[in-house]
Formats: structure tokens, C-alpha cells, sequence
């Protein structure tokens, strides 16, 4: 429980603010309301970003004290209130041509005419963040060195792929422009521009680590990440708002209420970060050898439905089943390996 308090405590003074907040609009009916929806919001956050707190944990087991407590601090931050608060804004306001402020009164006093400006670019977002992710999946299966397989014919093969340079690349590119025939033709640019930025943004976090690791001449982005460095620090980043895209649009269907999409899904990155350093503390995934390995899946599905999203609609709660789904399919072959072994 100790792992989870802060978040507990986060939750009870946030939806506080959400009572408040609803109270002051329309009485308290409309405050329990909005705690619902808050609460709601907060199941759902949790229910997409659960395999990200697996992934997380896999990466952060390796680092050093000094970046894990700096992603665990720093990093809530610009998950809580970056990602899901500013990010948003800044679309809006970059392709409304408006000031931060300006968007945030608009968010306040016209929010379906927010949403809808925010939901007019989810094609754009879900190339982006469906590209960067399927790149995270790719060079996870990938890895000709990975030695612990659980779809073990499939993985293996896979694995093999992984001598040919830059092949994740080539394969994400193929992706890109097979499904941006989804759009029509006055947006297809658009969104092969921001796939092509979910490329370099990946690429990017690769150089930056190059760069600043002395110590990692020629290591590769799943290298450099397992130690802890400025380079693995961007990437959880980069990682982290890729899954909070889809929470942040499928938000607006819940409610237009900026303030409370905030919360709801602030409370969510709160719990997720906690799961992280429990799943690290407890060395869970050395327990459970297969964990990770549901959670790149996971991630690889969602990959695909954010590109499918781009023309059909796909519930949430589809979203988030499938990948706890997955993590809980992980979880039961880790456990059947572990008797075995035994």
C-alpha cells in the first residue's frame, strides 16, 4: 500500500477540486457528477497505460538511483500536467492560431468548440504517436540478442530480422504509407509528416543518447536506455505521451470539460507511475519472465489501433482490455514457466 499512497492522496485532493469545480457550475449534483466522470476517466487512464507501467518498470530496473528518481519526479510532472493539460492546448492553439491563454478560455468557456478543434487533428496525433509506438514494439522483437522468448517460433524469427540494419525503420515507413491511403487528400501530408516525426523523434532520442553517454560509443537506442541518461529519460518521455494521446482524445468522449479530463486522467498517470515503482522495488519482472514481453505486445496492438483510428472508430474500452489482456495472458505463461522451472 506504501507504494500507492501518495497517489491516494493525490486522488482525494484532486477530486476535491473536481467537486468544487462542479458545485460552482451547477450544484451539487453536478459536483457528484463530475466526481463520477473524473473517477471514470481516471479507470480508464489506468486500463491504457497499464502495459506502459510494465514497460516503464523493465527500463527503470537498470537505472541508476539518481534518473529513476528524476523520471519519478520530474517525469509525473510532465506526464500530469504536460501531457495531459499543455499538449492539448498547444495543438489547438498552433493550428487555430491562437495563444495559450486564448485556447485555455476557449477550453473553459466554449468546450465543445475546443474538443472539436482537438479531435479535428486525430489523425495527425495517432500517426505520430502509432508510428513512435510501433517502433518501441518493433525493436523490442527485433533484438537477435534477446534470449527469453514466450511465442517462441514466432520471436525467434523475428529476432533473426534484426541483423538487417535499420530494418525497423524500413518497416515503419511501409506502415506510415499504407495507412495514410486512410485519409483523404487534403489531410494525407499532414499525416505522413507527423509519422515521419514519430521517426525522428524516436531516431532523435537514439542521437541524443550517442551523444551525451561517454561512456556508449555505437549503442543503439535499447542500449542506451538501460542505464539511465538524459537519452533514456526522453525516450520514457517520448513513451509516455504516445500512450496519453489516445486517453487525452477518447477523453472528449466522455465529457468536453477540460478541467476534469485533467484530473480523471492526472489521477490515471498518478497510479500508472506508482505501479511502475512498485513493478521496480518489488523486482517483479524478474519474477515474471513473460510480463514484459505481454506488455511490447500490448503496446504493438495499440500501435495499430491508434493507425486504424485514423478512419474507424474504436472504443476505449476495447483499447484497454486488449492490452490487460495481454499482460494477464503474460502474467498466467509466467507463472505456468515458474512451476516448470521448479
Amino acid at each position: 500500500m506504501k507504494y500507492f499512497r501518495f497517489s491516494f492522496i493525490f486522488t482525494f485532493a484532486t477530486l476535491l477540486i473536481a467537486a468544487w469545480w462542479g458545485y460552482k457550475l451547477g450544484g451539487w449534483i453536478n459536483a457528484l457528477n463530475l466526481v463520477a466522470v473524473a473517477i471514470i476517466l481516471a479507470l480508464m487512464e489506468v486500463s491504457l497505460s497499464f502495459d506502459n507501467a510494465v514497460v516503464n518498470a523493465s527500463i527503470l530496473k537498470t537505472w541508476d538511483e539518481y534518473w529513476k528518481k528524476l523520471f519519478l519526479t520530474v517525469g509525473i510532472l510532465v506526464a500530469v500536467f504536460g501531457m495531459r493539460l499543455l499538449f492539448p492546448l498547444v495543438i489547438v492553439g498552433q493550428t487555430a492560431d491562437m495563444s495559450l491563454i486564448e485556447v485555455w478560455n476557449l477550453a473553459l468557456d466554449n468546450p465543445s468548440e475546443y474538443s472539436s478543434k482537438l479531435i479535428a487533428h486525430h489523425a495527425e496525433i495517432s500517426a505520430f504517436g502509432g508510428i513512435f509506438l510501433l517502433l518501441v514494439f518493433l525493436n523490442f522483437m527485433l533484438d537477435e540478442e534477446k534470449s527469453i522468448h514466450w511465442f517462441e517460433v514466432i520471436e525467434e524469427k523475428l529476432g533473426l530480422l534484426g541483423k538487417i540494419e535499420a530494418i525497423s525503420i524500413f518497416i515503419a515507413l511501409v506502415v506510415l504509407l499504407s495507412f495514410s491511403s486512410f485519409v483523404d487528400q487534403e489531410h494525407k501530408l499532414a499525416v505522413l509528416v507527423a509519422g515521419l516525426w514519430g521517426i525522428v523523434i524516436y531516431v532523435a532520442v537514439d542521437i541524443i543518447g550517442f551523444i551525451l553517454e561517454k561512456e556508449e560509443n555505437d549503442a543503439p537506442v535499447a542500449d542506451i536506455v538501460k542505464k539511465g541518461s538524459i537519452g533514456g529519460f526522453l525516450y520514457l518521455e517520448v513513451l509516455d505521451a504516445s500512450f496519453s494521446f489516445d486517453g487525452v482524445i477518447g477523453a472528449f468522449a466522455i465529457t468536453k470539460d477540460i478541467v476534469i479530463i485533467m484530473i480523471g486522467l492526472g489521477i490515471g498517470a498518478m497510479f500508472v507511475r506508482s505501479l511502475t515503482i512498485y513493478l521496480v522495488e518489488k523486482e517483479t519482472l524478474d519474477s515474471y519472465i513473460y510480463l514484459e514481453h505481454g506488455a511490447h505486445y500490448a503496446i504493438g496492438i495499440l500501435a495499430f489501433i491508434m493507425l486504424f483510428g485514423m478512419k474507424f472508430h474504436i472504443p476505449e474500452i476495447f483499447t484497454g482490455l486488449i492490452g490487460i489482456a495481454f499482460i494477464a495472458l503474460s502474467l498466467y505463461s509466467s507463472v505456468k514457466q515458474k512451476g516448470v522451472s521448479s
